[in-house]
């Protein structure tokens, strides 16, 4: 396993970061989802994400089961605050004061510690005051529950009115959590220059984009039994975008070049997206062991620039860019 610093901080995090978003609490049984984190482990991961929305808190507790008696000091445990949980009242979402005062305190009563090493707001909340996010925010860390916070879908103005808030409060604001693969690279134009302006890293999601990236679908041909796009709790929705014939083609054409550079095609991927000098960790989730493994060996690979211009060739077509896509929620979903 390779570790990055995350942002401008002396914290350092495995550059496989495993998330438990579609899977813990929800698409797998406790046993397996337990034996999943154990894989992670065992392959050198010390840093787990979930979110206190997961399978409306279930992930959490499932993750702090599956990490019961490691070595606290041994692992980085990120959790993020924003969407509704409990009974959805009209205070069980959102980044008011009350909200994240609350969450955290659940957060850490389901995750068995007593801290989080990250603490992220998972949207922007445009129903309340960034001041009062952020100074909640900071309250969280002084108080000892939280070492440094981030965000999540962020757009690159909202970054920088955030990270300056926290120097204004002598917190750390260090990292941001979009969604960043081949297909996917609508934070390269602003969000990613910004951030490394400010000294925030990247812990980007669906790096193999829902599974699209490992070729298992091919043009013209159903998904196959099992997989995520026949899931309607595992994320059929968010694969449905990808589901065409001219991305599954130009995904198929990416096989060579994996086959050329020793790798498999998840493994192209997550170290494709682990190439920009921003991104701190690639988040990677498994619903078997065994798929932990295959996703680790793309720790430390190096794709050389004819590898890099060739993907492009391959999937350039197709590939979704506007930074206007990091959409902000017009309000609280309740």
């Amino acid at each position: 396993m390779e570790f990055r610093y995350l942002g401008n901080s002396g914290l350092k995090i495995s550059e496989i970061t495993y998330g438990n978003w579609l899977t813990h609490g929800s698409q797998v049984e406790n046993d397996v989802a337990t034996q999943c984190v154990r894989a992670a482990l065992d392959e050198g991961i010390s840093t787990f994400d979930t979110a206190d929305v997961y399978a409306n808190t279930a992930a959490e507790t499932v993750l702090g089961e599956a990490l019961k008696g490691e070595r606290r000091e041994s692992l980085e445990i990120f959790t993020k605050v924003y969407w509704p949980t409990g009974p959805q009242g009209k205070n069980d979402t959102g980044l008011s004061r009350k909200h994240i005062m609350e969450s955290i305190n659940g957060s850490l009563q389901r995750l068995q510690t007593d801290y989080v090493d990250l603490y992220q707001a998972h949207r922007f909340d445009v129903e309340t005051p960034l001041e009062e996010t952020m100074q909640a925010f900071a309250d969280v860390v002084r108080q000892g529950k939280a070492l440094y916070i981030g965000v999540s879908e962020w757009t690159a103005d909202q970054i920088r009115a955030g990270v300056e808030l926290a120097h204004e409060l002598n917190v750390q604001l260090i990292s941001s959590q979009p969604q960043y693969s081949m297909l996917w690279r609508v934070i390269e134009d602003e969000v990613v220059p910004t951030s490394a302006e400010l000294g925030v890293s990247q812990i980007v999601w669906s790096p193999i984009a829902q599974g699209v990236l490992t070729g298992k679908y091919v043009p013209g041909q159903a998904p196959p039994a099992g997989s995520r796009a026949t899931d309607d709790k595992g994320g059929a929705d968010m694969i449905s975008r990808w589901m065409k014939d001219d991305v599954l083609t130009a995904v198929q054409d990416l096989k060579p070049i994996a086959a050329d550079s020793g790798l498999t095609m998840a493994q192209l991927a997550v170290a494709w997206v682990l190439q920009n000098d921003n991104v701190a960790a690639a988040l990677v989730g498994a619903s078997r062991p065994e798929q932990v493994a295959d996703n680790v060996n793309a720790a430390g690979v190096k794709l050389d620039d004819d590898a890099m211009k060739r993907i492009d060739e391959a999937i350039g077509s197709v590939v979704i860019r506007d930074p206007k896509l990091t959409q902000t929620p017009k309000g609280r979903v309740v």
